[in-house]
């Protein structure tokens, strides 16, 4: 049995920027990663340091990393559907 989208799909205008943003943002991340890295690597005992409510640096980057990564995210949703909306032309229909 053949089994089509639930939906059409046309062709996405923004792909290259999207695919552009999306790299931008990767690299962000992992140029944050990699201090992280670096401190744990380089210089361990200053992970284990009290930074915030007498949690060490450890485990407050450590969150602070995920958190960032789920900004990332939705930053990345955000601005990608109003570039998707500009570039198809949807910017009025939404309204």
């Amino acid at each position: 049995m053949l089994h089509e989208p639930a939906a059409k799909t046309e062709k996405d205008a923004a792909s290259a920027w999207k695919a552009k943003l999306g790299i931008k943002l990767f690299w962000l991340y992992c140029i944050i990663y990699m201090g992280f890295v670096g401190i744990a690597v380089f210089s361990p005992e200053t992970m284990k340091k009290p930074v915030l409510a007498g949690t060490n640096l450890a485990i407050v980057y450590g969150m602070a990393l995920i958190i960032f990564a789920i900004i990332l995210g939705l930053v990345y949703n955000h601005v990608c559907t109003k570039k998707e909306d500009e570039l198809n032309g949807k910017a009025g229909e939404a309204k």
